[in-house]
């Protein structure tokens, strides 16, 4: 066998549904339930750690999560806040070296020696940050639309709709609402969108939906101020300069937060990350096409990126 080749574990008809398990973490006031979704063979050493987006939950990587299932353990969390999570009491508990700290627990709980992780946009800073520490376990690294540089129009669009109290009569609603400001994530069939956008929202036990996260989270990202920005940036600059493992650098070719600039850049320094870009695609691929899950498969397995 080649050394890119991964063998694969016997799939069962349970291995291609979640299981919602729970572990406590510790936060500035007091200890919260962070929920995570795994896929797979619980006692697999090989383990897959996927991450979502701001506004997002774990349920985002089902179709991924079919797909390695049988060769990996993959496990998708639900980042406090969102999905079945618990909502913290200070919002401004909502910030990334928090959740670093959650996933630090998950890690854990795990018990794995190394882990691959997959991130997309909020969850690929986690991933950055976690990768960047000493003795780190990640072993190959999947940036998913996202760098060190967040740009301020992107930022700004982002706020624009971040925490408003919408609610829904319908999935159906709901699905075509949550497209008009989604649209960077490229073309779905409406059975994939539906697919997406029914853990995006639950009951608000008035016969309608809303948004299934903590509308608190749009509290300290609406706090960020020029200069915290800044600092952010140099941060997050110092730490992709630490990273030493494998990693790939996914970006939509029409994407508004990480431009094709902070690309190029991110290519030339620290784990000098193989790219790939997304025809068709702003922010962010959501790794449900079969480009897109290819792109990924083949990188985790040591292949060429392409």
């Amino acid at each position: 066998m080649s050394t890119t080749e991964i063998p694969s574990q016997a799939t069962t008809s349970a291995d291609l549904q979640p299981r919602l398990r729970h572990l406590q973490c510790l936060g500035s006031r007091g200890l919260h339930r962070m929920a995570y979704w795994e896929w797979g063979d619980p006692a697999n050493r090989r383990v897959l750690v996927c991450v979502h987006g701001l506004t997002r939950q774990g349920r985002d990587f089902d179709t991924l999560a079919r797909d390695l299932c049988g060769s990996w353990r993959v496990v998708c969390p639900d980042v406090v806040g969102r999905g079945q999570s618990d909502w913290l009491q200070d919002p401004m508990g909502y910030a990334i070296p928090a959740y670093v700290a959650d996933m630090v627990t998950l890690l854990a709980r795990l018990d794995a020696d190394t882990v691959d992780w997959v991130g997309t946009s909020m969850g690929g800073l986690i991933g950055l940050l976690v990768a960047a520490l000493p003795n780190s376990p990640v072993r190959r690294l999947v940036l998913n639309d996202v760098g060190p540089v967040l740009e301020a129009e992107a930022l700004a669009r982002i706020g624009s709709y971040l925490g408003l109290p919408v609610r829904f009569k319908s999935l159906e609603e709901a699905a075509d609402q949550l497209w008009l400001i989604s649209q960077g994530f490229g073309r779905h069939s409406r059975e994939q969108w539906l697919a997406l956008t029914q853990p995006q929202i639950v009951p608000d036990g008035q016969g309608a939906f809303k948004p299934h996260y903590d509308p608190g989270i749009a509290v300290p990202f609406r706090a960020i101020t020029p200069e915290i920005a800044a600092a952010g940036q140099a941060g997050l600059w110092q730490a992709f300069d630490a990273i030493t493992c494998p990693t790939l650098l996914l970006r939509g070719a029409e994407s508004d937060l990480l431009t094709a600039e902070t690309a190029r850049a991110m290519a030339g320094r620290g784990p000098r990350p193989r790219a790939h870009e997304f025809a068709g695609v702003g922010h962010a691929p959501m790794l449900v096409q079969e480009d897109q899950r290819a792109v990924v498969r083949g990188f985790l397995s040591g292949a060429s990126a392409g």
